[in-house]
């Protein structure tokens, strides 16, 4: 049984426990943490959701990420997943974004790593594949409808700001 602590929409501490699947009360959320990850070579990394996921199985996405544990922050959460989800271990992380959805407060990281490529870990269930993809493949992605949909949207302003969309689109 997986347990998360409840959160306000301000984000602080609601005093509420929840439980994975149950059904959350209105005006409480849960908090998940999403994490690009940027190789110092410039290059992002490309994670390939397991097929056997219920949702967007088989799909490349551009983030590590999942729900926080009861007791972790938004920073604990993305270390861990990150470490769980690619094998990256990384103390650089910046936190790019913050949106409210639903029930769900998500909260963006990008991590710039300098592991070895190569030592990228898949985690049983939940990916199959990785890749490394350099900028202009990185943008092709982010303007693809390959990206996914709920992804690109709670991404929209960073990538916004970095040109990843402009850069195509002319937007």
């Amino acid at each position: 049984m997986e347990i998360w602590d409840g959160y306000l929409s301000d984000g602080t501490l609601a005093g509420v426990d929840l439980i994975r699947g149950d059904r959350i009360p209105k005006g409480i959320y849960h908090l998940v943490c999403e994490i690009l990850v940027r190789h110092t070579d410039g290059d992002f990394l490309l994670m390939q959701r397991d097929f056997s996921k219920p949702n967007f199985g088989g799909y490349f996405e551009a983030t590590a990420g999942g729900s926080a544990l009861k007791g972790e922050d938004s920073l604990s959460c993305a270390k861990r997943e990150l470490r769980e989800e690619t094998g990256i271990i990384s103390g650089t992380f910046e936190q790019i974004g913050r949106i409210l959805s639903h029930d769900t407060i998500y909260v963006q990281y990008l991590c710039i790593t300098d592991a070895e490529k190569l030592s990228v870990t898949l985690q049983p269930g939940e990916t199959v594949s990785y890749r490394w993809v350099g900028k202009e493949e990185w943008i092709d992605f982010v303007c693809s409808d390959r990206m996914i949909p709920v992804q690109k949207e709670r991404y929209l302003p960073y990538f916004l700001k970095m040109g990843y969309l402009k850069a195509k689109t002319g937007e």
